[in-house]
Order: C-alpha cells, then structure tokens, then sequence
C-alpha cells in the first residue's frame, strides 16, 4: 500500500537554519530516501515552499479563495513523501527513520493513500 508521509514542523525553525544547518538535514534525509529507492519504495518527494506562498480554497456551495496557509494547525506542513509499505508498521518505522535523520520537532502524519495517479509528470 502507498501512504502518503506530510512533514509537520515550525516553518519559523526550519526558516531559520544557517545553509549548511539545511543542507546537513536534507544530506540525512537524503541517505533515508536513497535506501528507499534501491528497495523501490520511494515516489513523489517535494519540499513545499513558505506559507507566505499558499492559497486557501473554502469548500462549500460557493468556495472562497484566501491568501494564506489557513488550516487550523500548530506546525506548518512543510513537504511530503509517498513511499510504498506492506503494513502500516513498516509505514511507521519508515517515518521514524525520517524523523531521526531531520533532527527537529514537529511531526510526521501517515496517511494510506486511496488513489494515486502520476499524471503526465515525466520520468
């Protein structure tokens, strides 16, 4: 099964390493997604940009557009990964295994995914 992996963190901390203290992080996180994908087990990874950059849809009858991150949530989400786990276990040491390598707090959210399309991205 795929699940989707959301990264939860303080956008306000992360924003605020030094270059080399961001490309430590994402070097560690980097050997945890080379693992995955000689298992392949790795798809989509992406690193979202600030909140400053997000837009807000309301659903309802008549949607709302607003500028702005505006989910109620404490830590921001910062990025994702969609990684493919046979049990929810392997789901979770997975993520654990991302956790220890990024070296913050905030937290990481599993989600099973229930439809997964590529698109027309290449490659």
């Amino acid at each position: 099964m795929l699940y989707a992996i959301l990264c939860y963190d303080s956008e306000d901390v992360v924003g605020a390493w030094t270059k080399e203290e961001d490309e430590a992080v994402m070097a560690k996180l980097g050997a945890v997604q080379r693992r995955l994908a000689e298992k392949g087990r790795i798809g989509p990874v992406a690193r979202l940009l600030p909140t400053t950059a997000a837009t807000t849809i309301r659903k309802g009858r008549d949607s709302l557009v607003i500028d702005g991150p505006f989910a109620e949530t404490k830590e921001q989400l910062l990025g994702f990964y969609v990684v493919e786990c046979a049990t929810l276990e392997e789901a979770i040491e997975t993520a654990q295994d991302l956790a220890r390598a990024s070296g913050s707090a905030g937290a990481y959210e599993l989600r099973p995914i229930g439809y997964f399309d590529r698109g027309s991205l290449p490659g």
